[in-house]
């Protein structure tokens, strides 16, 4: 398993409530001032930013709402329009729109996944009374209309911020329409209750997210063959709800539900390095590339392992390449090759090539002269060979 406990020490929480409160709306924490929350270090987004920010991607929060009111989403990366809401009294709407979308801020150390992403924020339940640390969600037709609503807009990743904790027709439905246009749909196991599922998470097709703490450990109850990968879940610092013409945060956080956010920020990234994948395949790219558990195969909580953003996104792989599921034979898997680093500027280059070529001639220079004095010793007779 991914070890992750050296990247929590410092972090700078202080005494903010980790469940929201039932009866009223959620209120920030303040502003996150600490160094670089370790979800966020674990995932590394900035060094994918000199390739991709997401741009060009379209990202549908399916929950509460999101609140647009938090000055760290930038004019107009919240889109409008029929079927969007714009504030959030529960609070994980916005929460995880932050995590995927957030804009770095000279006032905080916490940032989006893919800032350059807009963000479509779609409300199907108030979350009154329940949450989803809690396995609780919305009626699963209203959440079958906001899946359509996102696909109507042509979200190219869809995150389900607040599963349902039932099926039905309706929504098994919608989300086949919207895997059918191309759209990766992502949803977290946070279903508490021992055995049970949340929907769409077990339904197939579905980019399907567990959840780690800062070591590495699964914090969700919901297992099954169906969980795709793993992402961070507890203690987790992003942008709140209330926050009235502010950069405002809550934290720490511990909602499994919010897993899935991390992972379609990187979908999002894939998507745009990407843009010829088709929504199927971003999904395997996600999973083969995946840090693998410790016993090396699938496992009900971690799935194919915690999220890798880096190999997710710079790794070379056959656009039709298999899911990890369906590789049977070990010589058949791909080899999963991040991109090296950058290589140096090429005038880095000349005045290393320049100074190498320098050294090479003194060098020689100096093996010349010691040559011609012993030359000269011997009285310019050649030196005699001793076998």
């Amino acid at each position: 398993m991914l070890a992750v406990a050296g990247l929590v020490a410092g972090a700078a929480v202080s005494g903010a409530p980790a469940a929201f409160a039932q009866g009223q709306c959620a209120n920030p924490s303040g502003t996150y001032t600490g160094e670089v929350p370790w979800g966020q270090r674990l995932v590394d987004p900035a060094r994918l930013w000199p390739l991709t920010r997401g741009e060009g991607q379209l990202v549908a929060v399916i929950g509460t709402g999101v609140d647009g009111q938090n000055t760290q989403f930038a004019p107009g990366q919240l889109e409008g329009g029929a079927g969007t809401e714009r504030s959030d009294c529960d609070g994980r709407g916005t929460i995880a729109a932050g995590i995927v979308g957030a804009q770095p801020d000279a006032s905080t150390t916490f940032a989006g996944v893919a800032p350059g992403a807009h963000l479509l924020p779609i409300r199907y339940t108030e979350g009154s009374g329940s949450s989803a640390a809690d396995g609780g969600g919305g009626d699963p037709g209203a959440l079958a209309d906001a899946i359509d609503t996102a696909a109507d807009r042509r979200a190219s990743v869809i995150l389900i911020a607040v599963p349902a904790a039932f099926d039905s027709p309706a929504l098994s439905g919608a989300v086949a329409r919207a895997r059918s246009q191309g759209a990766v749909v992502v949803s977290a196991a946070s279903a508490t209750q021992q055995g049970a599922r949340s929907y769409p998470t077990a339904t197939p097709g579905v980019l399907s997210v567990g959840s780690v703490n800062p070591a590495g450990e699964p914090v969700q109850t919901e297992a099954g063959d169906y969980v795709g990968v793993a992402a961070p879940g507890a203690e987790l610092v992003s942008t709140s709800a209330g926050a009235g013409g502010a950069v405002a945060h809550r934290f720490p956080v511990t909602d499994p539900g919010l897993a899935a956010a991390y992972v379609a920020g990187v979908a999002a990234l894939v998507r745009a390095y990407h843009p010829d994948l088709t929504g199927d395949q971003v999904v395997t790219r996600l999973e083969l590339t995946a840090h693998r558990p410790g016993s090396g195969g699938h496992d009900p909580r971690l799935g194919w392992g915690v999220l890798d953003a880096y190999a997710a996104v710079s790794s070379t792989l056959p656009a039709d390449v298999s899911p990890p599921g369906a590789v049977t034979a070990p010589a058949s898997a791909p080899a999963v090759v991040p991109a090296a680093a950058p290589a140096p500027a090429p005038s880095d280059i000349a005045a290393g090539t320049i100074a190498l070529a320098g050294v090479a001639l003194a060098a020689a220079a100096g093996v010349a002269v010691a040559a011609v004095r012993r030359a000269r010793r011997r009285g310019w007779r050649p030196s005699r060979f001793t076998p």
